[in-house]
């Protein structure tokens, strides 16, 4: 069973790579946060009395799920609220013209700045789709390995399999992306 000093070791340790990877599926710092403390709270209330060796794993199944109920309470909220505050000029007047708001601006530069915008967003839109489409062994080999910088053997741990078995799904899921990718454009 883990001590007090385990838990909190543990939980230093995967901070940062947590939160870079949640700031990577909300793209939202605030929310990242929250998303991140939430796990770490349910893991410490739920799983503290756990070995250390299974820690890693059930923090990773914690700030998943816990990231998919996050995205769950967005869709609903947007389905269900429309903020006119979300219209206001950013001095906080009260005041605002919605088609103003929807103008949209005139020189040449704020709209290309705008496609490179929308077709970065559209990129990377059809990599997480890609990531998605990976079987489940392969993302997760390749989300820690590659996105949270986990070495193989921790990833191993985290998987509960060999190094060799995480050395093969990263390099399946690399293949089976740059795959997909180079087949829609994306990749060279």
């Amino acid at each position: 069973m883990a001590t007090e000093q385990e838990l909190s070791d543990f939980l230093k340790s995967v901070e940062k790579r947590a939160f870079k990877r949640t700031v990577y599926h909300v793209r939202d710092e605030d929310a990242a946060l929250d998303i991140v403390q939430d796990s770490m709270m349910k893991l410490a209330e739920h799983y503290g009395d756990k070995p250390p060796a299974e820690l890693p794993l059930l923090f990773q199944r914690i700030l998943s799920n816990s990231t998919l109920d996050w995205f769950r309470r967005q869709k609903t909220r947007n389905a269900l609220f429309s903020n006119m505050s979300d219209f206001e000029s950013p001095d906080g007047d009260g005041d605002f013209d919605l088609l103003e708001a929807f103008a949209g601006a005139s020189d040449s530069q704020q709209i290309e700045s705008a496609e490179d915008s929308t077709r970065r967003a559209e990129i990377l839109r059809e990599i997480e789709l890609q990531i998605q489409a990976l079987p489940n062994r392969q993302r997760e080999a390749f989300l820690m390995r590659y996105w949270e910088e986990m070495d193989v053997a921790e990833t191993a741990a985290a998987m509960g399999c060999s190094e060799g078995s995480v050395k093969t799904h990263c390099s399946r899921a690399v293949q089976a992306l740059a795959k997909a990718l180079r087949a829609r454009g994306i990749l060279p």
